[in-house]
């Protein structure tokens, strides 16, 4: 039977240990990954959730977090299942949101879209993580703000939708803060309005629901009630 430790009102407790391994590997990507795309993307690429995220979730790892896990799985579950959906998507000739299309363009080498492919395992990681150190319900106010600063940030310091930096591979329309098509900023509304909109959005649909299922599963008293509406899910 898999233990699950309960912990009071969905806070921060000691669950079962992290192998070594499991640390030494993930920590090897990330030093692999971050200076290559620093060097090519930039320093901005970190504003992404997703890549704020994978660092978020290695610091964790290490110090065996509750909370910097659960901040990490509350930002970006949905999200990168939809983007798993969307590969599946376009290996089966589909054209679904277009979140992957870059994994196929023959302009980027293959081993750079390789270190993208955390996009898909990342989840799966902090799913198995949850399970051993517990939900922490203090993530997604945590997440909540931090997402509004990477927001600003994006905003402030990336390239809007529709630029052309000079460094062609500079990403442009951060977390989407621009619309949802890269080549035009969206008219639809005024742009200070929209920022703050497009938070309400993400907080409403995607990491308010997460948090309450991740809620339910990973800190109740008992694995066997814990781990059974996630069965259902998955």
């Amino acid at each position: 039977m898999i233990r699950t430790l309960h912990v009071p009102g969905g806070s921060s407790g000691r669950g079962r240990p992290i192998p070594l391994k499991v640390k030494v590997v993930i920590s090897t990507f990330l030093a692999v990954l971050v200076p290559i795309y620093w060097h090519i993307y930039g320093w901005t690429n970190f504003l992404w959730f997703c890549d704020f995220a994978l660092l978020l979730t290695t610091a964790g790892l290490w110090i065996a977090s509750p909370l910097l896990t659960s901040i990490a799985a509350v930002g970006i579950l949905l999200p990168q299942f939809f983007w798993l959906v969307d590969l599946g998507a376009q290996l089966a000739g589909c054209h679904f949101l277009e979140l992957t299309s870059y994994m196929f363009d023959s302009r980027i080498a293959w081993f750079i879209r390789g270190l993208s492919l955390f996009h898909g395992w990342l989840p799966w990681l902090l799913v198995w993580l949850l399970s051993r150190v517990g939900y922490d319900a203090r993530a997604l106010c945590c997440w909540s703000v931090l997402a509004a600063g990477l927001l600003v940030a994006g905003y402030a310091f990336g390239q809007p939708a529709g630029a052309h930096p000079a460094n062609p591979n500079t990403p442009v329309n951060l977390n989407l803060v621009d619309g949802f098509d890269d080549r035009h900023p969206q008219t639809w509304i005024n742009q200070t309005l929209y920022v703050p909109l497009w938070f309400g959005a993400l907080w409403l649909c995607f990491w308010l629901p997460t948090h309450l299922v991740l809620q339910r599963c990973f800190t109740r008293p008992r694995a066997t009630l814990a781990w059974r509406p996630c069965r259902r899910l998955l």
